[in-house]
């Protein structure tokens, strides 16, 4: 079960509330899980999509590894340009969508 990690800015108190009683905060907007399973952080991000839907405020990132993915990670974003991770000559790029 890989590391997950979100990341918010001018959202809701809802997503904080919610991400809070599955995840650690670490730091204003900031929360990890060490062991999420893949399961449960699809369901996590389902819900702060439908509510993102619906209020279409702030903005949100979930990143966790995915050894199918370059460098290893995969990031999901709500609110902002979507960000890709690319390999470019063995130097890791967040390229923007």
């Amino acid at each position: 079960m890989p590391m997950a990690v979100v990341i918010t800015r001018n959202v809701e108190d809802r997503y904080r509330g919610f991400l809070a009683s599955v995840m650690l905060e670490v730091a204003p907007g900031a929360y990890v899980a060490p062991d999420l399973s893949e399961s449960v952080r699809t369901r996590i991000w389902d819900v702060l999509s439908a509510w993102w839907a619906a209020l279409g405020t702030g903005s949100i990132v979930l990143i966790w590894r995915d050894t199918h993915a370059a460098g290893n990670l995969r990031i999901e974003c709500l609110g902002e340009p979507s960000k890709e991770i690319v390999d470019a000559d063995g130097v890791l790029l967040a390229k923007r969508g």
